[in-house]
């Protein structure tokens, strides 16, 4: 168990944390954003410098031009690193991020997941090992995961069976933490997306928004006033499985008519292939609308339709100012975005969906796995906070 701070750290965490919050800034707002002394914010900024925490920013050449501005701080992005990895359908990605969540290696291997989590943990170990070696192990804070499962957040364990057959009931963070030797924090990929989104991306100013992630598997992470939904025991956001045509195609989940049955890439290169009598699999989808096949055009705008029918309920009962689409889908643009706002329009109630807007994802395919080294990230000011000169030298030699 990791000691108790003393008020001296204390004071390091909240200058930390408004450093880590702001992105950097000067002395004099440190001052007004933790609301200790000009003294002790001087102080404390003259250890962390000298711990190497801290860094002194050269002021820009704009900034130049208008007397002499006050020095910014920022954090030293060196300082520490978070591990992130995410655990989808059909790939393993692992970067490795500095404090700034900055991914400075990043690898991302096709695997079949669903069925293999022995060799899917092991890939995840292999990638995490090679990810350390890059820098001095000491500056891991840890590692964060995001899974295309629910993770109940009482246990940490993975939760429907029928979505990762053979994922049900393993507590993956624990597992990983045995095999690594680090602390993990683990949750669901589109929660993942959602605070990556909401930390670096498309969604910096807003406290309510709806993420959706339109990949294998289709799940949204929902933040209302500044804080994720996770629900009763962390299994909001499955999106994926609710209703959007009464008496549709048997889900994995064991019902019929979900979105993922009609929206998902894998859904729509299923639907294209028995339509054509063809093998047609998500890959060939970009191909097929960068050429504007017709009957490509016309399932992805259905299957836009399909997800603005759901996020409609979602709109509704939450009442967002921001939908962030990512996923595999999200390449589609407009041709997926405009009938999604359509459907919005017309299923939601009209106060609401006037008020929301629906914009891509602006991190790409690296949502998912900056958001899980978020979840170490957000832990940083703390965990830095006891170091001493001599912790400092030792992960520097």
């Amino acid at each position: 168990m990791a000691e108790p701070l003393n008020l001296r750290e204390v004071g390091r965490v909240r200058v930390l944390e408004a450093l880590q919050e702001t992105g950097g800034t000067s002395r004099p707002e440190l001052v007004r954003r933790t609301g200790l002394s000009r003294a002790t914010v001087s102080s404390l900024a003259a250890e962390l410098i000298g711990l190497g925490l801290v860094q002194e920013d050269e002021p820009s050449p704009e900034e130049r031009g208008t007397g002499r501005p006050a020095q910014t701080l920022s954090l030293a992005p060196a300082a520490g690193y978070a591990i992130g990895a995410d655990i989808g359908h059909q790939h393993v990605r692992v970067v490795l991020c500095d404090l700034s969540g900055t991914p400075v290696w990043d690898r991302v291997v096709a695997k079949d997941v669903d069925r293999a989590p022995e060799a899917t943990l092991d890939l995840t170990v292999e990638l995490i090992d090679k990810a350390i070696a890059t820098i001095a192990r000491e500056r891991v804070l840890g590692i964060g995961v995001g899974i295309a499962s629910p993770v109940r957040k009482d246990t940490g364990e993975l939760g429907a069976a029928s979505i990762m057959p053979g994922w049900a009931g393993r507590a993956v963070g624990a597992e990983l933490t045995e095999r690594t030797g680090l602390p993990t924090a683990l949750t669901n990929d589109a929660n993942a997306g959602a605070l990556a989104e909401r930390r670096y991306g498309a969604a910096r100013t807003v406290d309510n928004l709806v993420y959706i992630r339109l990949s294998a598997g289709i799940g949204a992470g929902i933040v209302s006033d500044g804080t994720l939904l996770l629900g009763a025991t962390g299994l909001a956001g499955e999106i994926g499985h609710l209703l959007v045509t009464s008496g549709g195609p048997i889900c994995r989940c064991g019902n019929r008519g979900c979105l993922e049955t009609v929206a998902s890439p894998v859904a729509i290169a299923e639907l294209l292939a028995d339509s054509w009598h063809q093998p047609i699999t998500p890959a060939d989808l970009p191909r097929l609308i960068a050429a504007g096949d017709r009957g490509t055009l016309r399932a992805i705008e259905d299957a836009g339709t399909a997800v603005g029918t759901a996020l409609g309920t979602l709109v509704t009962l939450f009442n967002p100012e921001l939908i962030v689409v990512g996923g595999d889908l999200a390449q589609a643009g407009e041709l997926i975005f405009e009938p999604i706002r359509r459907a919005i329009r017309r299923y939601a109630l009209p106060t609401v969906a006037d008020q929301v807007s629906v914009v891509p994802g602006a991190l790409g395919d690296q949502a998912e796995v900056r958001g899980a080294a978020a979840l170490v990230l957000a832990t940083a000011p703390t965990a830095l906070a006891g170091r001493s000169k001599s912790d400092q030298l030792l992960s520097s030699s």
